[in-house]
């Protein structure tokens, strides 16, 4: 039974009990338990974070990451954007920067001009962030077509299946690097569907940065022994966002920015614009005292007194994200 029933039950409403009672939180030496699993971002089951101490002096430097002003909110932020069809991803992120009058901006892996889907954009202070996205793995639907009729459809999916693995690719003649021999993985290949009557399937590959779908199609059409192509292709993941979270378009983006700087209402910019805490919540975590925070911006080395929770499992060479109480992302490195 709640405070406020016991009093209704006793015959006193809230102005009396707010005369005749004391309400304030004792202070005690026992560590509070809290409930962190509702908590946002980085902060997210702090609760659960290996304990050196709970004693610091808290400075008023700093802010959460949700609460920043309107400017720094952008400025330290990344969309995941979902890029159309035709202009490349040089151009979106030139137009996002000519939209947001930003002074930069960057993205986290290149698309075709042709594909659609995942594109992360960083901006300004988040761009530093666009290389530990560039490296983590992607995930697209592709629609292939083959240039005769195949036996079966069992022979299809069973060529996928071995176009798994590390592979060897050549770029396609039109590409963004040098075309020469390199070795890329290829985590997975799901079939998904093939009509015989067109010649054309549907299927879901789950694979490494830098792979080119569009090769994995005419290697699939050399071991079928008809030739194949890739008709049309998406991303649907990139690192840690796919295109369930919260994927926004170019028209948000615009619509965002007009309504700001016509009625200065910033709710539309903060629902589109994501802190760039937010591409490190699989990150190991070590959060440091408040009084450690600028020695460690300015080259530091991280020591045990300065060091308040961390996370189980951190291990040598594996990249950590060192976080401030308030859940701002210091810096991010190797162990």
């Amino acid at each position: 039974m709640s405070d406020t029933e016991m009093m209704e039950d006793n015959g006193l409403d809230l102005g009396e009990a707010q005369h005749n009672s004391k309400f304030l939180v004792k202070p005690s030496s026992k560590p509070g338990k809290l409930h962190a699993s509702d908590w946002p971002l980085l902060l997210k089951n702090y609760n659960k974070l290996n304990v050196l101490t709970n004693h610091y002096t808290p400075l008023v430097d700093g802010c959460e990451p949700l609460k920043r002003s309107i400017r720094d909110y952008v400025s330290t932020g990344y969309f995941n954007l979902d890029k159309p069809a035709n202009p490349s991803s040089h151009e979106v992120v030139a137009w996002i920067k000519r939209i947001l009058r930003v002074e930069k901006t960057g993205h986290s892996g290149t698309l075709d001009p042709k594909v659609s889907g995942c594109l992360i954009v960083c901006i300004d202070k988040t761009t530093r962030l666009a290389k530990s996205q560039q490296g983590a793995g992607k995930e697209y639907i592709c629609i292939f077509k083959l240039h005769s009729k195949v036996e079966s459809e069992k022979k299809v999916r069973q060529a996928l299946e071995k176009l798994t693995g590390a592979l060897f690719q050549r770029p396609p003649l039109i590409s963004a690097v040098k075309r020469q021999l390199r070795i890329r993985t290829v985590y997975k290949n799901n079939f998904i569907e093939y009509d015989s009557d067109q010649q054309m399937g549907i299927f879901n590959c789950v694979c490494e940065s830098g792979t080119y779908v569009r090769t994995i199609c005419v290697h699939l059409g050399l071991m079928l022994g008809v030739g194949g192509q890739m008709q049309e292709l998406r991303r649907n993941r990139s690192g840690i966002a796919d295109e369930h979270d919260q994927l926004i378009t170019m028209h948000d983006i615009l619509d965002a920015q007009y309504l700001y700087d016509t009625q200065k209402d910033e709710s539309y910019l903060r629902h589109i614009v994501r802190p760039l805490e937010a591409l490190l919540v699989q990150h190991k975590r070590i959060i440091v005292k408040d009084s450690a925070v600028n020695a460690i911006c300015y080259g530091a080395k991280i020591l045990i007194p300065g060091v308040l929770r961390y996370e189980d499992d951190i291990e040598i060479g594996k990249e950590i994200v060192i976080m401030t109480t308030k859940g701002e992302a210091i810096c991010i490195g190797n162990f």
